[in-house]
Formats: C-alpha cells, sequence, structure tokens
C-alpha cells in the first residue's frame, strides 16, 4: 500500500507543478501589457508603470513565478485589484458556498443515478429499463440554465417555496442556506445523473454476466441480495471514476448556474474578474480549481485500491 501511495504522491506533486506552470504562463507571459489592459488604452505610461509596479509584473518571468509559488504555500495570494481585498479572502468567501453546492449536486446525482442504474439493470429490455434510459436521455439533452430556470418558474413564481436567487450566508442558519442551494443543487445534478445512471446500468449489466453471480443466484441468494451484496461494489469501479471526473466539473463548472441563481459563488468571482480583468483573481481561482480537480482524482485513486484490490497489486 506505501508503493501505491507514493506513486500516487508523487503524480500528484508533479501535475501540481505542471499546472502551475501552465496557468501562469498563459495568464502571466504571453504577449501583452496586463496593466495596459487594466488601465484601458487611454491611460498614461506612468499610471500604467505603477499599476504594473503594484501587480509586481515589472519584475523577470522566473522571479514572478517563484514569488507566486512562494504565496501559495504560504496562503499568500496577494490583493485583488477590482476589489482591493486580499485574495485568499475572496476565494474563502466563494468557496463557503461552492463547495456546498457541489458537494449537495453530487450526493443527488449519486443517490439517483446508482439507483436508477441498478433498477434499470435488474429489468433489462423491460419496461422499466426502456422508461429509465429513455428519461436519462432527456436528461442529457437538458442544458442546466434551461433547467434551473423552469425549476425557478414552477417552485419559486408559482408555487412560491423557494426564493428565486440570492443567497442568505451561512450565518443565518444551516437550514435556509441549504433550502439557497436546493434548486440550484437539483439543476446541477439532472444531467450528471442522467450520465451516470448510463453508466451504472452497463456496469451493473457487465457484473451480472459473470459466473460468480451465477454462483450466488445458485446458492439461493434473493435477486435483491445479489445485487447490492455482490453485484454492486463489483460494478463500482466505473461508476466512481465518473463520479470523480463529475464532482470536478461541478467544482468548475457552477458558473451558469451561479449566475442564473445569482449565487456568489467561485464561478461568479471568475465571471466577474474576467470582466473586471483582475488577472490576479483569476489567475489564482484557475490554480485553484485546478488542483481542486487534480485533488479529487487522487482521492478517486485511493477509492480504486479500496473498492478493487488488484488495482493496488498491480501498482507493486
Amino acid at each position: 500500500m506505501s508503493v501505491f501511495l507514493l506513486k500516487r504522491l508523487i503524480t500528484l506533486v508533479a501535475t501540481l507543478v505542471a499546472t502551475s506552470i501552465v496557468v501562469f504562463v498563459v495568464l502571466e507571459v504571453l504577449p501583452g501589457n496586463a496593466a495596459q489592459i487594466l488601465m484601458g488604452p487611454d491611460a498614461s505610461p506612468e499610471a500604467v508603470q505603477a499599476l504594473a509596479a503594484k501587480l509586481g509584473i515589472d519584475h523577470p518571468p522566473v522571479e514572478r513565478y517563484g514569488h507566486w509559488v512562494a504565496g501559495l504555500l504560504t496562503g499568500d495570494l496577494g490583493e485583488s485589484y477590482a476589489y482591493s481585498t486580499p485574495v485568499a479572502d475572496l476565494l474563502r468567501e466563494r468557496l463557503a458556498l461552492t463547495v456546498p453546492l457541489a458537494i449537495m449536486a453530487m450526493a443527488l446525482t449519486a443517490a439517483i443515478a446508482i439507483a436508477a442504474g441498478i433498477y434499470a439493470a435488474s429489468r433489462h429490455n423491460k419496461l422499466g429499463d426502456v422508461g429509465v434510459m429513455g428519461l436519462s436521455q432527456v436528461g442529457i439533452a437538458i442544458p442546466n440554465f434551461w433547467f434551473a430556470i423552469l425549476l425557478i418558474l414552477l417552485f419559486s413564481v408559482q408555487l412560491g417555496w423557494f426564493s428565486a436567487g440570492g443567497f442568505p450566508g451561512w450565518e443565518e442558519g444551516l437550514l435556509p442556506g441549504l433550502r439557497a442551494l436546493l434548486l440550484p443543487a437539483i439543476s446541477l445534478a439532472v444531467v450528471q445523473a442522467a450520465i451516470l445512471a448510463r453508466i451504472t446500468r452497463s456496469a451493473v449489466l457487465d457484473v451480472l454476466r459473470e459466473d460468480f453471480v451465477r454462483t450466488a443466484r445458485a446458492k439461493g441468494l434473493s435477486e435483491r441480495a445479489t445485487l447490492w451484496g455482490h453485484v454492486l461494489r463489483n460494478a463500482m469501479i466505473p461508476v466512481v471514476t465518473v463520479m470523480g471526473l463529475q464532482f470536478a466539473e461541478l467544482l468548475a463548472g457552477t458558473i451558469v448556474v451561479e449566475s442564473v441563481f445569482y449565487l456568489p459563488g467561485l464561478g461568479r468571482l471568475i465571471f466577474q474578474s474576467i470582466s473586471n480583468r483582475d488577472l490576479v483573481v483569476v489567475r489564482n481561482c484557475v490554480m485553484l480549481l485546478a488542483a481542486m480537480v487534480v485533488m479529487v482524482n487522487f482521492i478517486v485513486d485511493l477509492l480504486y485500491a479500496a473498492i478493487d484490490p488488484r488495482v493496488k497489486a498491480s501498482d507493486l
């Protein structure tokens, strides 16, 4: 296990280093004067030079990269040009919304998709299977933002059960915060659950054809006990893979839904920072999202080893 974990840690660190280099090169080194872009074409050379000194972009690229990486390691991410606030405080504030939203959406996705996928696989080529696959196809075709608008029209405008947007803040209590995130989480979960349900169905069908399943049935186990006790765990490798990718996508791809529901999350911060040309915030947001995606993949690798010991043995 130690060799397996060591290899994954080395891969994790190498990926983060490579990601930081790519992010820095794309946003800091490519041709163009960031200070001039921020100040506009009519700014005086003195003002542009003063802003360049403030942002630290008047130093050599290698020095700027080293300073940025040191800041990442110590938590000093600089100060936002548009908000005049430390970037670390902005990220901390916005992550307090985006991470719970992604977790809620992923929990809904897993609960709906795994149950639907197993149900469809257990009724292969029957009405239940056709119905689940038909609904999943509709779910894949529905854009998140369009479904979010439908939820607002139904539950906010017509029924008045939920607010149409905004976030009260966690200081108002856990229940009001979760209530404000429920509709956005559902709108995010619809497409992801549709995809995951089809993956789960295919994985379960593959395992159902294995010899050990026939042995379990021959021993007198019920269909329910066979599915949940023997089939599901062996079918979870592709399911966990997709779930890891989906959770990473939910963390990085909430910008549209956050805009529809007017939620002050990380996605909306990136959108506003790009609009304000606040490159300091954009750079650190992109790096944070990339690091979160890499960490999710690292956790998925560890889950592989926990679910299927053959994955761990193959790396020894």
